[in-house]
């Protein structure tokens, strides 16, 4: 009975995983995420907003960026917001919601591969994501207007 007690604990222990973590790879000085991408031929944050002006809803454009990240879903990592210039960012979700990111990337440097495409976000859509981002009350009450945003899916993230 003790072998069979033994037994049922080691395997709840090897039977266990972590989300976050398993799908990490390291690429030098980048954790890897979803896809593996590399370095090479990514955009900086001024070309992809040029990218994205010339988008119009139902286009998209297949590109990698370069960027800083603004903020992170702190329920479960599940898209994260990249800078494209002091007053725009791209709402990065990640391919089949097959991986997820670190909630404690914001301020990190990102490189992602995927498609960028421009839509009308809800109401109901960007109090969603204000609740996930940690917004307070107020602010998450003050979105009251749909609005065009950039967002972009991601097949491969590298985060610094």
């Amino acid at each position: 009975m003790k072998y069979v007690t033994l037994l049922c604990i080691v395997f709840a222990l090897f039977s266990c995983k972590n989300e976050s973590s398993k799908d990490i790879n390291m690429l030098g000085e980048y954790a890897s995420f979803g896809k593996e991408i590399t370095t090479d031929g990514a955009v900086s944050q001024d070309d992809m907003m040029a990218t994205y002006a010339k988008l119009t809803p139902g286009d998209t454009a297949t590109i990698k960026f370069k960027s800083k990240v603004n903020s992170v879903c702190q329920a479960k990592g599940c898209w994260m917001k990249l800078a494209l210039n002091p007053d725009a960012e791209a709402m990065v979700k990640f391919k089949d919601y097959d991986f997820f990111v670190p909630k404690d990337i914001a301020e990190s440097d990102a490189i992602v591969e995927g498609k960028a495409y421009v839509e009308e976000m809800s109401v109901a859509d960007q109090q969603h994501y204000a609740k996930d981002a940690g917004e307070s009350e107020e602010f998450i009450a003050s979105i009251t207007a749909p609005k065009m945003v950039y967002n972009f899916e991601a097949e491969g993230v590298l985060i610094k």
